[in-house]
């Protein structure tokens, strides 16, 4: 379907390091089925490797409010959470 191949075709941009592009895809994607968490998830993992907490962790809440079982997304979470207050503890 239509959000499956948008959200494949982020990842390979992601793969490729053309972060905004597989953002782009990914919320593509999201648009077609905002009930799909596989694109939630990879855009918040873009997010945080680009320092993007806050928006990082509304994307991985979004998945776990879609689907709880989703441990990677649990995990991703946790651990935008601590990156975000250590980066707070350095003041930056």
């Amino acid at each position: 379907d239509l959000a499956t191949a948008f959200n494949d075709r982020g990842q390979i941009k992601y793969l490729r390091v053309e972060f905004a592009a597989a953002m782009e895809d990914y919320t593509a994607a999201i648009h077609c089925q905002p009930g799909f968490e596989v694109p939630y998830y990879n855009r918040g993992l873009v997010l945080y490797r680009l320092g993007c907490f806050d928006e990082a962790m509304k994307d991985f809440r979004k998945v776990l409010e879609l689907n709880p079982q989703f441990e990677d997304a649990a995990l991703s979470l946790k651990q935008a959470i601590l990156d975000k207050e250590e980066k707070q503890k350095r003041g930056y």
